[in-house]
């Protein structure tokens, strides 16, 4: 037997070296052919020898000859798993002995303040730098390039990054990035040159970017980013072309950076052009028999001045009308005819339905707690219907009142292979649905007073409500349970569930010697009428307990030497509600109204009716101002020859009702001069919303204005607009990570000598 043995190029590095060294290797020895009778594969640690095979191009019974050694070594280094590759054959054995790359075993950062060390982490997975991944040294330059990258888009163009590389045992690297973050730039100049209409500043108002004001720690608007500049240069266009000038045009846009990579300059270089009016204004194409329809929709007239905003719309409207008979992917495209001497745009619109469709499928994704049965019985537009842009809309609006979610998208997209289906994919980012309510006030003759409640609007992701109440003070004692199932049928009637026990020990405010004990439980169920309306009913039990003395005030033992320390009422509840607003926390547009009556049955020890009527609405005046309504009236009585319960009165006064007078301060008093609440209440407010200056593009960080009245009546007593307690001030709402807040400073128009001032008032948690 003839013992062969073959040794082909032993180290290579890269893949181009290893084809040259090996052809240049045959060129100088003949080698003759063989056919493989088994191949062995040696080195290896890891990588197991089935993805060795896998990627080379010779099996076991081929002929092997310098061209396919040339393809092995090339697909083995191609793998990116091996350092050395080397092929040499014994006896028509084929031998690969591989050196195999360390694997990446921790990666770990220095430094780093601006960046939490996970972000970064998953900046660096992308281009194949991650812990258990196979270590590429060549890969280091452009994760380095990469973590620049992240700094560059914060504003430290200083940011220095050295990589450090230690060897570990079992072939491991541990990698370790040393970051000196330097200094944040700011943006020390933004200037606009060719601006001879309008102010600078006006133009700069529109922008996101600026230089350093108060706010800019909150809202990062000095740090320059080229993501920003052009949207603000599109903002900058929008404003020309809103007021006329269509011939508007960018020139020339400069960002410089000083030496020290600590200031940015930013010039900006604009040609105005001349005013323009719209001229003729047509539609054409296939209108579907519906042109007087969509003309209707345009809001652009001839002669009025060109406004880029008015066309955006109309055109959006009549997309989104022929949306509604299932034109998806309905155009409407503007052709415009710009005629300089008379200084008129004659606008031609090209209507293009496209192809009607239907809904294949409606798709949920990023709902990680949320069960898809919660997000889909909010959904409008039905599976195997024709595609109706309103029911989508409407579907996303239910979706984004649940108020479980930060963030609600829709996306429509084509079915792959056909032309008439779409599926519609909601895209969700879920959000805390625990809530913490807080209420306070505070004023130089007062302690701070709080009240807090716990709830969870979605329980375990079923779309329930369940909340617990707690005040364990000396004043009021309050532990109360409620829960709300939404869908306690299939078709939309909730049920609501409520259990409380209520003590109040009015010695610790010096209103009197006595306490008033409160138990009750009660169940509800609302009733959908329409999309934005519902009705509801249902039935509670209440226990009331009085202890007084006769030290106590004389309405309370009056009302014990009548009716006894307990007593006990039978209710029916009835509602009815609509509400059309745009959100549940921070609105702009729509309405409230909500009608409630109780009645306290013959079949109790109390006999009353309470009545209260409330209506809200909302006006946005613009894209960033907001006017507010509220007006409020409660109204009670007894019947049966029973008067109204005196531990049933409503009160006013405080954040809530009339801002700028102590809490519950306001209407009748006792001989002592002690609020005693009534069975009536009329309240008034308004609210201008606006943007707080630097805020202007946060809508959760407004301030306020506002115009509050109201008054509290005895039951026999008429309500007097005249006697009206006034107030105004102003304030500052947030939404933040608890709850909506809102802070106000009050000042009382028409104030009484007996009236408790109290100008600082803040809570979280509520609305008007």
């Amino acid at each position: 037997m003839t013992m062969r043995s073959r040794l082909f190029p032993a180290r290579l590095v890269y893949p181009v070296v290893a084809c040259c060294a090996l052809q240049l290797g045959v060129a100088h020895a003949a080698i003759n052919e063989f056919k493989v009778k088994d191949i062995r594969v040696e080195g290896l640690r890891r990588t197991e020898a089935g993805t060795v095979f896998s990627y080379l191009p010779v099996r076991v019974g081929d002929t092997f000859n310098d061209e396919v050694a040339v393809k092995a070594i090339r697909s083995l280094y191609a793998t990116g798993f091996f350092d050395d590759v080397k092929i040499s054959a014994k006896d028509d054995v084929l031998i690969v002995t591989v050196v195999e790359r360390p694997a990446i075993a921790s990666v770990d950062f220095n430094g780093t303040k601006e960046f939490d060390k996970d972000t970064l982490k998953n900046a660096l997975k992308g281009i194949g730098i991650s812990e258990s991944k196979i270590f590429d040294r060549s890969l280091l330059d452009k994760a380095e390039q990469e973590l620049k990258k992240q700094y560059l888009a914060r504003g430290k163009y200083g940011a220095q990054v050295q990589t450090e590389v230690k060897p570990l045992p079992r072939n491991r690297v541990a990698i370790t990035f040393n970051v000196e973050e330097g200094e944040t730039a700011s943006i020390k100049q933004l200037k606009i040159i060719g601006a001879k209409t309008f102010k600078t500043q006006d133009l700069l108002d529109e922008f996101q970017l600026g230089t350093h004001t108060w706010t800019s720690w909150y809202t990062k608007n000095d740090q320059y980013s080229r993501q920003k500049l052009s949207g603000d240069l599109e903002r900058l266009r929008s404003f020309y072309l809103n007021r006329g000038y269509a011939d508007f045009s960018i020139e020339n846009t400069q960002v410089q950076i000083s030496p020290n990579k600590q200031d940015v300059y930013i010039t900006i270089s604009i040609k105005e052009g001349d005013k323009f009016k719209f001229g003729k204004v047509q539609l054409s194409g296939d209108m579907l028999d519906r042109q007087k329809e969509l003309e209707s929709l345009l809001t652009i007239k001839p002669g009025e001045t060109f406004n880029g905003e008015q066309l955006s719309d109309s055109t959006k409207a009549i997309q989104d009308d022929l949306g509604n008979y299932g034109y998806a992917f309905a155009n409407a495209n503007v052709i415009p005819d710009i005629d300089r001497d008379t200084h008129e745009v004659n606008i031609n619109i090209v209507v293009d339905p496209g192809k009607r469709v239907y809904v294949r499928r409606m798709n949920i994704g990023g709902n990680t707690r949320t069960k898809d049965e919660v997000t889909r019985r909010e959904f409008r537009q039905f599976e195997s219907a024709w595609y109706d842009a309103r029911k989508i809309q409407l579907s996303k609006e239910r979706v984004d009142k649940l108020n479980y979610f930060k963030d609600v998208k829709v996306d429509t997209q084509p079915v792959p292979g056909t032309s008439d289906q779409v599926d519609v994919n909601f895209e969700v980012e879920e959000k805390p649905t625990g809530n913490l309510l807080l209420g306070a006030g505070i004023s130089s003759t007062d302690a701070l007073i709080l009240s807090a409640a716990i709830q969870q609007q979605n329980l375990f992701g079923t779309g329930k409500t369940v909340g617990l109440e707690l005040n364990t003070s000396k004043v009021n004692r309050t532990i109360s349970f409620n829960e709300t199932d939404p869908y306690f049928t299939i078709d939309g009637v909730s049920r609501s569930f409520n259990i409380y026990d209520r003590q109040t020990d009015a010695r610790q405010l010096n209103l009197g010697n006595y306490k008033i004990g409160t138990t009750g439980a009660g169940v509800s169920f609302g009733f959908p009428i329409t999309e934005y309306e519902r009705l509801s009913f249902g039935t509670s039990y209440e226990g009331t307990n009085l202890s007084v003395d006769a030290t106590s005030p004389a309405r309370y033992q009056n009302y014990v030497q009548q009716f006894g320390n307990s007593t006990y009422a039978i209710l029916l509840n009835a509602g009815y509600q609509l509400d059309t607003r745009d959100s549940a926390i921070a609105p702009t547009r729509g309405h409230l109204r909500r009608l409630s009556a109780d009645l306290a049955t013959p079949l109790g020890q109390q006999e009353f009716l309470k009545t209260t009527y409330q209506e809200q609405v909302y006006f946005p005046l613009s894209k960033k101002y907001t006017l507010a309504l509220n007006g409020e009236i409660t109204s009670g009585f007894g019947f049966g020859g029973k008067p109204y319960p005196i531990f049933r009165n409503v009160y006013a006064g405080g954040i809530g009702s009339v801002r700028g007078y102590r809490a519950s301060s306001l209407g009748p008093v006792d001989a002592n001069g002690v609020p005693t609440g009534g069975a009536k209440r009329l309240i008034g407010n308004a609210e201008f919303y606006f943007p707080l200056p630097g805020l202007k593009k946060d809508r959760t960080f407004r301030a306020f204005t506002f115009l509050d009245a109201g008054n509290v009546y005895q039951s026999n007593e008429k309500i007097s607009l005249g006697q009206l307690r006034y107030s105004t001030g102003f304030g500052i709402s947030w939404t933040s990570p608890v709850g909506p807040l809102k802070f106000s400073l009050g000042f009382p128009l028409n104030t009484k000598p007996t009236d408790n001032i109290q100008r600082i008032q803040f809570t979280i948690g509520t609305g008007f």
